[in-house]
C-alpha cells in the first residue's frame, strides 16, 4: 500500500476516533434530568462508529472501486439505489399486509414478500460499501473542484455510511425557542411511543419536546440515511462532509456555544451541502440535473388567474413570528393553542406534521439556507446567506466562515462586504 493510501488511512482512523467525543452529551443539570426518561433509549454511537469504521477501512484498503471504469462506477451507483427502491417497496408492501383488516393471517401472506425482502438486503448489504465507496470518491474530486482541499485532497476525506438513522429527541424551554437538548434516541420507536415520551418529560419538566427524524449526522464516517434519491443523498452526504470540515476549525468546534453559532453552522452546511450535491449529479449523473423552472411564455394569451399555490414556507415564517411575539408577551398557554390550530391548518393542506411546538422550532429554525420557514425573522440565517452572496466562490464563503467564533464576526463580515460593494 502506498505512503499516501496509508496517511489517508490514519487520518480516517484518527478523525473516527475524535469525533466520537462530539457524540456525548454536554453537561448540565437539565440534560441529566431528560435523561432520566430518555437513557435506556439512547442511540449507541460508539457501536456504530466502531461498525461503520470498520467497514470504511476494509475497502480503502481493498481499493476496490478504485479499478472500475467511469461507466461502471456510474451504474454501480445507480444500480445500488434502485435496489433500495425494491427493498422500500417491500417493506411498504409488507405494513400494508399487516395493516389490512380483510387479511386474517397476515404472517403467511406476508411469507412470500419477507424471502424477496431477505434476498434484496442481502444483495444490499454486498454492494452499499462498494456503492458508498464510488459516491465519496466523486463527491471528494467535486469538492477538490471547488477548492476545498489541503495538498489536493479533502481535509477530512469524504466517508459516509448509510444504515437506519437514530431520532433525535429536541426540548426547549416553554417560554421560549432555544435548544436545551438534543439527545439521540434509537431508530425503531414508534409514533405512539415517541408521544408517550415526549408528554412523560414535558410534564415531569414544564418543558417542550419533540422527537425527530433526521436525515444524516456529522460523526466520522457520516452516518447517512437510506435512500433511494441520488440528488437528495449526494446533499446529504456533503452536508455531513461540511460538517465534518467545519469541527476541525472554530466554528464546528463552538456549534453547542450558543443557538446563533449552531444556526451558522447548519445553515453554511446546507447552503453549501446543496450546492456541492448539485455539483456532483451535473458532473456524473447529468441524466439527473432537475430541469430549469419553467418561465411563463410571453406569446400566449394570459391564463385565467388561479388561486395560489400553498406558500409552506410563508405559512410556517408567520407561525414562527407569531409565536415569538406570543412568547414575548409571556403568552405561553396562548402560543401553544395557537401551534396546534397552525399544525391542524397545515395538515389540511397536505403538510402531515405530527406536533409543532417550541421544540419543532428550535430544532428546524436552524436550517435557514432558504428565507422564511421555521427560522422566522431570526437574522442569524439572513447573514450567512448575505456571506455567500458576497463571497466570489464557495470555497471562500467557508474558508471565511469556519474561522468565525460568534454572530458579532460574521454581523463585521457582512456589514465589511455591503461597504465595499
Amino acid at each position: 500500500m502506498s505512503l499516501q493510501k496509508w496517511t489517508y488511512l490514519i487520518v480516517v482512523l484518527i478523525l473516527g476516533i475524535v469525533t466520537l467525543t462530539y457524540s456525548g452529551l454536554p453537561p448540565g443539570d437539565q440534560m441529566e434530568r431528560v435523561r432520566a426518561f430518555s437513557r435506556d433509549l439512547e442511540f449507541d454511537y460508539i457501536a456504530w462508529t466502531l461498525d461503520a469504521l470498520g467497514v470504511k477501512l476494509e475497502q480503502l484498503a481493498l481499493q476496490a472501486s478504485d479499478f472500475l471504469p467511469a461507466e461502471a462506477r456510474h451504474k454501480l451507483v445507480l444500480d445500488y439505489l434502485n435496489l433500495v427502491d425494491q427493498i422500500n417497496q417491500a417493506e411498504r408492501l409488507l405494513n400494508e399486509i399487516y395493516a389490512n383488516p380483510e387479511i386474517s393471517d397476515p404472517e403467511k401472506a406476508a411469507s412470500a414478500v419477507r424471502s424477496v425482502l431477505d434476498t434484496l438486503t442481502a444483495r444490499r448489504s454486498r454492494l452499499a460499501p462498494l456503492a458508498e465507496s464510488v459516491l465519496q470518491d466523486q463527491i471528494g474530486e467535486s469538492v477538490a473542484d471547488l477548492g476545498l482541499t489541503l495538498g489536493g485532497q479533502p481535509i477530512p476525506p469524504v466517508l459516509y455510511h448509510s444504515t437506519p438513522l437514530p431520532t433525535a429527541l429536541i426540548v426547549s424551554p416553554r417560554d421560549e425557542i432555544r435548544q436545551d437538548a438534543n439527545i439521540s434516541l434509537q431508530s425503531e420507536l414508534s409514533a405512539d411511543e415517541r408521544t408517550a415520551l415526549e408528554d412523560q418529560i414535558d410534564s415531569a419538566l414544564d418543558v417542550s419536546s419533540l422527537i425527530v427524524n433526521i436525515g444524516g449526522i456529522g460523526v466520522y464516517p457520516t452516518m447517512v440515511m437510506q435512500t433511494s434519491n441520488l440528488n437528495f443523498l449526494a446533499e446529504v452526504v456533503a452536508h455531513e462532509w461540511v460538517h465534518n470540515f467545519l469541527t476541525l476549525r472554530p466554528l464546528g468546534i463552538n456549534y453547542l456555544t450558543s443557538p446563533e453559532l449552531r444556526t451558522m453552522n447548519e445553515t453554511a452546511a446546507s447552503i453549501a451541502g446543496n450546492e456541492i450535491g448539485a455539483l456532483v449529479i451535473e458532473q456524473f449523473y447529468p441524466e439527473l440535473v432537475p430541469p430549469p423552472p419553467a418561465t411563463p411564455s410571453t406569446s400566449t394569451p394570459e391564463e385565467p388567474s388561479e388561486p395560489p399555490a400553498f406558500d409552506f414556507n410563508e405559512e410556517m415564517r408567520i407561525t414562527r413570528v407569531t409565536v415569538d411575539e406570543m412568547l414575548a408577551e409571556g403568552k405561553i398557554e396562548e402560543a401553544e393553542a395557537y401551534m396546534e390550530a397552525r399544525r391542524v391548518f397545515f395538515w389540511e393542506n397536505g403538510y402531515l406534521i405530527r406536533k409543532i411546538n417550541q421544540a419543532y422550532f428550535a430544532f428546524y429554525g436552524a436550517y435557514a439556507d432558504q428565507p422564511g420557514g421555521e427560522a422566522g425573522e431570526d437574522p442569524v440565517g439572513a447573514a450567512v446567506r448575505e456571506l455567500r452572496a458576497q463571497s466570489p466562490s464557495l470555497a471562500d464563503f467557508l474558508k471565511s466562515i469556519a474561522w468565525m467564533t460568534s454572530f458579532g464576526q460574521l454581523q463585521e463580515a457582512v456589514e465589511a462586504g455591503n461597504a465595499e460593494s
